[in-house]
């Protein structure tokens, strides 16, 4: 089996080591990251400029772009041969929610699925304790479960793993996306020559967090598996617009 991995916090974050050490004994491994980290940077491509591609010490290959440039990048023209799936992480922190929207890691998964490939995003709800290990054997799980079992549609699937031992995770949920509140303001404050500057704020709780959903999951240290789509199309609101033109 063949695996591509990217992120979005950089070739160097600890989560991709970990995930892409996980996975070398069962799987033909390349990785391809941004060069720093573009967390937040969601499905951007750089069109304005040209890409540049270097290789680590480590073997890892490292773009100057964005999460999706990678993958898009490795998958139509870096790689001598398509994997068989594209797998996103460790992200540190969590994509849940309303996350997904923002998040470069999803993001990456969600390129190689729109590539045609099956894609996992992998995050690591970090509360301090890191443990980036039971992540990755989280994935290593999903990857052999594939392998045996593959799922016939295409899919795209955003993992949430509560920061915890392995012995400690109750268990898989397949969950839906919950909701959070509106982001709390910007801070503004002042650089040293005077100039006024915001920093974007945090990310608002958990509004619907309810049973079933990812939140209501990984409270209760269960991974939550979300199975995502990229149709934006409102369907309820067709007929409404329709009328609304005439």
């Amino acid at each position: 089996m063949r695996i591509l991995i990217s992120n979005d916090d950089g070739y160097f974050a600890p989560g991709i080591a970990v995930l892409g050490e996980a996975l070398a004994p069962i799987a033909d491994v390349t990785v391809v990251a941004p060069e720093r980290d573009r967390s937040g940077a969601s499905n951007s491509l750089t069109l304005d400029r040209p890409l540049t591609v270097r290789r680590s010490q480590n073997g890892f290959y490292y773009v100057n772009g964005t999460p999706t440039d990678c993958v898009h990048l490795a998958v139509t023209g870096l790689l001598e041969t398509l994997p068989d799936i594209v797998i996103s992480g460790i992200n540190h922190g969590a994509n849940m929610g309303d996350d997904t929207i923002y998040s470069g890691t999803v993001a990456a998964a969600t390129e190689g699925f729109l590539l045609g490939i099956p894609s996992i995003a992998i995050s690591l709800v970090a509360e301090g304790g890191d443990h980036y290990e039971t992540a990755a054997r989280v994935g290593v799980e999903l990857v052999q479960r594939f392998r045996s079992r593959p799922i016939a549609q295409a899919v795209l699937l955003n993992v949430n793993v509560p920061d915890v031992p392995y012995e400690r995770l109750q268990g898989r949920e397949v969950t839906r996306l919950g909701k959070r509140h509106k982001a709390e303001p910007v801070v503004k404050s002042t650089t040293p020559r005077g100039d006024v500057v915001y920093w974007i704020g945090a990310a608002g709780s958990a509004q619907d967090a309810g049973e079933g959903t990812d939140f209501h999951a990984v409270a209760r240290h269960a991974v939550s598996v979300t199975p995502l789509q990229m149709d934006l199309t409102r369907y309820s609101q067709l007929e409404v617009v329709r009328k609304w033109l005439q």
